[in-house]
């Protein structure tokens, strides 16, 4: 004789049975996303060994990516840079140990500071512009109109994004790390009595060219990442106008979400911490 489940367990299973289903779907999407960003890579480099990069797209891009974000670099930068300075030069100052100053802000900067800001800046501005054009042309149909043209999508659109964004974030970075360090140099001189002697021999001191060479690596990355979720969701734009906004959205939060995971883990691996 068989006995049925008592009914008292059924909601408890419903529960239960809708929260996997919902983690399952959640890791799927999540798996088929990175799959489907790293099918850009590969196709995109295929593009270049095979000499079919579209190159004066690739140097607009450059100039879309790089070129013009440059302002906003510099300025956040700058800023950022100032205002560790205040805090770090008036310690310092009162503990008597100003010959660290240099060395902490360069420290700062370089390894953690100029990536993250530049790859925010970046995946704000180019990420989402990334994932708007190419949204845009996919509710439009233009994506298909390039295929029955004989013109491959990733050819023509996708791998020059790509390679733009690889190549100028580490250049972006190194103009953060200028701007960074001179203005909180700037700052710490004026205002809190410390020589340009003293800092500067804070960095010669104690800053090695891997602290730079780091933050550079991780810029090489930072871009495959924005160039590759800003794709991503620009490609699967759906219900016109309105999907276009939904998509730039997605982009900026999940492009900032990882470059701060990703971070973590080429900060241990550059860095041995």
């Amino acid at each position: 004789m068989t006995t049925k489940p008592s009914s008292n367990h059924s909601p408890i299973f419903s529960v239960l049975a809708k929260f996997f289903f919902s983690l399952g779907h959640v890791v799927l999407s999540f798996l088929s996303m990175i799959g489907e960003v790293f099918l850009y890579y590969l196709h995109s480099l295929r593009s270049l060994l095979r000499g079919n990069l579209d190159w004066e797209r690739t140097f607009l891009e450059m100039n879309a990516i790089g070129v013009n974000s440059l302002p906003i670099v510099i300025i956040i930068s700058s800023f950022t840079g100032m205002v560790i300075s205040l805090h770090l030069s008036k310690a310092f100052v009162d503990f008597g140990v100003t010959s660290q100053m240099g060395h902490l802000l360069t420290l700062a900067f370089s390894r953690e500071l100029a990536p993250v800001l530049t790859g925010v800046v970046v995946a704000g501005r180019a990420g989402s512009a990334i994932a708007a054009e190419i949204g845009s042309m996919s509710v439009t149909e233009q994506l298909d109109a390039l295929k029955t043209l004989s013109t491959d999508p990733i050819d023509f659109l996708i791998a020059p994004k790509i390679f733009a964004s690889f190549l100028m974030l580490p250049l972006l970075i190194v103009i953060a790390n200028i701007s960074g360090v001179l203005a909180g140099m700037w700052l710490a001189v004026h205002f809190k009595t410390i020589t340009v002697l003293t800092f500067l021999d804070s960095i010669l001191t104690y800053i090695k060219p891997w602290d730079f060479i780091g933050g550079i690596i991780k810029g090489f990355f930072f871009g495959l990442i924005i160039a590759g979720i800003g794709t991503y969701y620009g490609s699967h734009t759906e219900n016109g106008a309105a999907g276009v906004g939904v998509s730039t959205t997605k982009t900026v939060v999940a492009s900032t979400i990882f470059l701060f995971i990703i971070n973590y883990f080429l900060s241990a691996f550059l860095y041995e911490l």
